[in-house]
């Protein structure tokens, strides 16, 4: 289920952030060491800033969080929009996030009318191109040598989705 953050989900999102074994896959910055209160400062500027127009909820399994989704640089003119997914490692691989992927893409499509959604996702990470490529998306070219992933670069696979109608 998708659902908005709440203030009982902070530990699972902080958690989440700070996970150095998939920072190259959320952040272009140099991976550091990040801080509760610097994480906390995020997420209420994240909150003021209606101006971002993001969208994002939490992943929750049985009424627990276990991730969060979000679709982010809408453009209005062309009516599509970028999505990202990020999971504890133990909500992986068990079809968590090809469901939540389908609901923000649903989501997307009906409550926000965009015509395309798309992701970047390490070539390496073939779990998630396979949940993507499940939730219907599809390889739309790839950026070579493009992230530094702990001791090698990669590319990063553009992926994509138009809504059918």
């Amino acid at each position: 289920m998708l659902r908005s953050r709440s203030a009982g989900d902070f530990d699972v999102l902080f958690r989440i952030a700070g996970d150095l074994a998939t920072w190259e896959e959320r952040s272009a910055a140099s991976p550091a060491p990040l801080t509760r209160e610097a994480f906390k400062n995020r997420l209420a500027q994240d909150d003021e800033d209606d101006s971002s127009q993001n969208v994002r909820f939490v992943v929750d399994v049985d009424g627990a969080a276990v991730g969060s989704v979000s679709l982010f640089d809408f453009d209005e003119l062309a009516r599509h929009a970028e999505v990202g997914i990020a999971l504890v490692p133990e909500a992986r691989g068990q079809g968590i996030g090809s469901a939540a992927i389908s609901q923000i893409v649903e989501f997307a499509f009906v409550r926000c009318n965009l015509r395309r959604v798309h992701l970047q996702v390490i070539e390496s990470n073939l779990g998630a191109i396979r949940a993507y490529e499940k939730a219907g998306f599809v390889v739309e070219g790839r950026q070579r040598q493009h992230a530094w992933v702990p001791g090698k670069y990669e590319d990063i696979v553009i992926m994509g989705i138009l809504r059918s109608a």
